[in-house]
């Protein structure tokens, strides 16, 4: 498995975070005050989106502005937009499929990526390059956290970021899982509260989702 520091410093602050938000930005002056939100709330991270103009962009704002926010790319689909992404500052590419393409451009500049998988060949194919964290999507559509846990009964050291129907009300069940190192989803980051500028909203949902991954991951005093 890849031994790098980047890639296993990635890993732990998936783990902290817990729950990673998976944000669509439509507009890049929506950055800044979401940056503000995710630190305030308590999960300092984002994955965004290449789903928009605005990602871009976006990634490049919280990457200078919000040292502290562990920022990355998802929906990455092309070799061009990881370049993309890790030219603005991203500082891990996640992807909804396996691309071996995109997956090994990552590995040979050591930014941490983990692709989407469904199926154990393709969890199977990730470990030949290396690797031992990935995304499982769409998580609940694909069995959710039953299905982790019976291909993590036989891929024993595989690690996975549900993401895909992940919620407030399941999030919990994933977490617990030993299996899964981080969760990805977008319900404390509703793309219609910030396009209605509705921040206190935002940062309300993150702290919740935020309380979510202090119930589950810290140890009973």
């Amino acid at each position: 498995m890849i031994e790098s520091r980047a890639f296993r410093e990635a890993y732990e602050k998936f783990y902290n975070v817990g729950i990673v938000p998976v944000v669509v930005f439509s507009d890049v002056k929506e950055a800044a005050p979401l940056g503000e939100c995710l630190l305030q709330g308590g999960l300092p991270a984002a994955e965004v989106t290449f789903r928009t103009d605005a990602a871009e962009e976006s990634i490049r704002i919280l990457s200078r502005n919000y040292p502290d926010l562990f920022v990355g790319a998802g929906t990455v689909l092309t070799i061009d937009q990881a370049d993309r992404a890790i030219g603005a500052g991203a500082k891990f590419i996640v992807s909804p499929g396996f691309d071996e393409e995109i997956v090994q451009y990552c590995i040979d500049r050591d930014v941490p990526v983990c692709p989407g998988t469904q199926s154990p060949s393709e969890m199977i194919a990730a470990m030949k390059m290396g690797l031992d964290h990935v995304k499982f999507f769409p998580a609940e559509l694909s069995g959710g956290v039953k299905m982790i846990k019976a291909i993590g009964a036989a891929l024993t050291k595989m690690r996975f970021m549900p993401t895909g129907g992940v919620n407030a009300a399941n999030a919990t069940d994933y977490l617990s899982c030993d299996k899964v190192f981080c969760a990805g989803g977008s319900w404390m980051v509703k793309k219609d509260l910030m396009q209605a500028g509705e921040w206190d909203k935002v940062r309300g949902l993150v702290s919740e989702a935020a309380a979510i991954v202090r119930k589950v991951r810290t140890p009973a005093e």
